[in-house]
């Protein structure tokens, strides 16, 4: 058994060796690796940090310009907004003018033709009845002249009977 309880030491002694040699390894390429990696980033702080520092300037010079286009774009959109509206009620209330004269237009047409239609019913009744009544009179007249013509023609002429009752019809 002490064999045993030796041989263990002697594993439990190397592999504890082992370990420790392993840790060094990594102890020293970590520190390697950190020295590299400060390195990198006090190179990288040295590029960006002037970077930095003008993007911060501009945006501290740009900031006030930035927030004063966006105060003046505000008050236009205010100030159309408001002439959007003016301009609105101006022409809401032309068109309700305009409705209101072309209604009274209209009631003035629809009057001024109901009048020329009544004058011109009056006319035609007024006027046109004496004239057809004159025409008559003027044809009936027409007719006895040449009925008294004919009766002449008779007595003068053997005229046949047909022709002239044809004459009459006409």
């Amino acid at each position: 058994m002490q064999f045993w309880l030796e041989l263990f030491s002697i594993v439990a002694a190397i592999a504890l060796v082992v370990q420790v040699v392993i840790l060094a390894a990594l102890f020293f390429h970590l520190r390697r690796t950190t020295e590299n990696v400060n390195r990198l980033v006090g190179d990288l702080h040295s590029r960006v940090g002037p970077i930095l520092t003008r993007v911060q300037i501009l945006l501290d010079d740009t900031q006030p310009k930035i927030s004063s286009m966006v105060n003046d774009a505000s008050h236009i959109v205010y100030l159309a907004r408001g002439q959007a509206q003016k301009i609105d009620r101006v022409f809401t209330d032309a068109a309700d003018r305009l409705r209101g004269q072309l209604v009274q237009v209209d009631r003035i047409l629809t009057g001024t033709l109901e009048a020329v239609e009544d004058a011109g019913a009056k006319i035609k009744h007024s006027f046109w009845r004496p004239v057809q009544k004159a025409s008559a009179l003027v044809q009936g007249i027409k007719v006895g002249l040449d009925i008294l013509r004919s009766r002449r023609r008779r007595r003068q002429g053997d005229e046949p009977r047909e022709q002239q009752e044809e004459e009459l019809f006409i």
